[in-house]
């Protein structure tokens, strides 16, 4: 998840951002290691970085060295989590969603990101397609297709195979995990980020929020440890994103070029896209990445309308109006189940990853959130960045999920069976099937022509991901620092890339969703001191008192 670029400290994505912003405060000089050896020049807190790349580096070579038993380790692992802590995970989200409900209609809505004299650098439509364009990327195209005919083949609610209730369970649970719980993770973050750092001056850091609770304390381990958790969180949880990539990749290259699904095809895609992000930081590709950027926003677009047009038209808005009824309609219920009352492993392996990878991915789109939102109120930042970057998100599954179930429900079929074959090929089978399910003749080109498109719009995002998610690591352990070095953004990378291989190199999917949710669990306790944290900044807010 996530379509953002981040260069040279300034956060872009299919808008550009101004530069009349006001600056982000640098960070405190002790927290900084300095060093210069010819060209190279590191800027960094030394007890974060070293920490966090050593158990990275820790990772990466139990996953090399004991590869043969990883994957059952790593099975494993998420079940023991996912058993024992899911619980927590589900409590965190509410807790978040029902936080940002309280703001968005309190006394501290009308409060303005920025001071009381800060206006918005962006128009509104900009602003918003800027924040749908942070949760927009590779996670809705892996999962758009796939995880709807998933959920119809194994019903987890309990629904009759075949039933009415089957179609609208399986719509609503996939709204339940991509809409107002993902977007509330999100927004929080931002909210926390975007106000310490432009409303309090502070480092455009994770540790800066908790200055309420630690103190001067933040300046050592206890704000250490935050940004070392965050930087872990965040390289794994892109690392997943990009994994996901990489195998959907591969599926399509087999299906449409007989390429080999392999490891060694996977991890030279890897090694190719990631050298590709690599060679942009080095190079200095600002205009090119924006450029980049845009072009993502209109190539997610055009699959949209194509997939719209091809497809049953009026069964898709039909049931975008439906889904949203059922999802509301069912949203408590569906938010605090845990699956107390079976025996499945449903949840575990859908919901609370879900749950832990949005927590994994808050410090990347929170800190982008936080950039592009100063001069907001409270109020309009959590209407944009919860309500209608959640209404577009199901306007995306709408078109992708209804199509798909319209293939089992009135066309040939055969997707369900594609989905529990080979989940990473499911959307290339979804588009060869489309057309006749809704009796639309279209050219076998156009077909091939959709689908290397994907391809290349994953290819697309996983270039923006990788880039925009190294400089975001680079900031939380250069200490804040808004414009890192270009060496420690090849360095982080270079990470994300390796990690991205070890995890499909030692279990593939169960791998990437172990990681997900290893790295999201600790920091979920993050989250929570998050909202207290931010609650007592808002209640010391100069503009109240007025």
């Amino acid at each position: 998840m996530g379509n953002t670029a981040l260069r040279d400290g300034a956060l872009t994505t299919n808008a550009e951002v101004s530069s009349t912003a006001d600056p982000t405060p640098r960070p405190e000089s002790n927290w900084q290691l300095r060093l210069r050896s010819g060209a190279v020049v590191l800027d960094l807190n030394p007890r974060v970085f070293v920490a966090s790349s050593l158990l990275i580096a820790l990772f990466v070579i139990l996953g090399l060295v004991y590869r043969t038993r990883f994957a059952a380790d790593v099975d494993a692992l998420q079940t023991w989590i996912a058993d024992r802590t899911g619980w927590l995970l589900v409590l965190t989200v509410n807790a978040v969603l029902v936080y940002l409900l309280f703001l968005l209609v309190s006394r501290f809505g009308a409060i303005r990101i920025g001071g009381p004299n800060a206006r918005p650098e962006f128009s509104r439509p900009t602003w918003i397609a800027m924040l749908f364009s942070a949760g927009m990327g590779i996670g809705l195209l892996y999962y758009g297709v796939a995880e709807p005919i998933y959920h119809l083949a194994n019903r987890p609610l309990g629904a009759a195979a075949g039933s009415v209730a089957a179609y609208r369970d399986a719509s609503k649970l996939t709204f339940l995990h991509w809409g107002l719980h993902a977007w509330g993770v999100y927004t929080l973050a931002g909210l926390a980020l975007g106000y310490a750092a432009y409303s309090r001056g502070e480092a455009l850091s994770i540790r800066s929020v908790f200055v309420p609770l630690f103190g001067r304390h933040t300046r050592g381990w206890p704000g250490h440890i935050i940004d070392i958790l965050a930087t872990v969180a965040t390289l794994f949880g892109v690392a997943t994103s990009l994994g996901l990539g990489v195998l959907q990749i591969n599926a399509g290259l087999g299906r449409l070029f007989g390429a080999p699904v392999t490891l060694t095809v996977q991890v030279a895609v890897i090694t190719i896209i990631t050298a590709i992000a690599t060679m942009s930081v080095v190079l200095g590709l600002d205009k090119g990445i924006k450029r980049l950027s845009v072009v993502n926003m209109w190539l997610a677009f055009a699959l949209l309308a194509l997939v719209f047009a091809i497809g049953p038209s009026l069964f898709i808005l039909n049931g975008f109006v439906q889904n949203v009824g059922a999802y509301l309609g069912s949203l408590v219920e569906l938010s605090f189940w845990t699956e107390t009352y079976t025996s499945g492993d449903w949840q575990n392996r859908w919901t609370v990853f879900y749950w832990a990878w949005w927590i994994s991915w808050s410090p990347f789109v929170g800190l982008f959130l936080a950039r592009v939102s100063v001069g907001r109120t409270i109020r309009d930042f959590i209407g944009g960045a919860l309500l209608t970057a959640s209404l577009l998100t199901f306007v995306w599954l709408a078109v992708f999920g209804n199509a798909a179930l319209f293939i089992e429900l009135a066309g040939p079929g055969g997707l369900m069976t594609a989905v529990q074959t080979n989940l990473d090929s499911s959307l290339f089978v979804f588009f060869d099937l489309l057309p006749s399910a809704n009796g639309i003749p279209v050219p076998d080109w156009l077909i091939l022509a959709i689908s290397t498109l994907t391809i290349v719009t994953i290819v697309s995002f996983f270039v923006t991901s990788s880039d925009s998610g190294s400089l975001v690591i680079d900031i939380i352990t250069a200490g804040g620092h808004p414009d890192p070095p270009l060496a420690q953004r090849v360095y982080w990378a270079t990470a994300e890339g390796v990690v991205a291989a070890v995890l499909l190199a030692g279990g593939g999917l169960a791998a990437l969703q172990t990681a997900a949710i290893s790295a999201g669990l600790p920091f979920a306790i993050v989250i929570l001191l998050m909202i207290v944290c931010l609650h007592r900044m808002l209640r010391e807010d100069p503009s109240l008192a007025t």
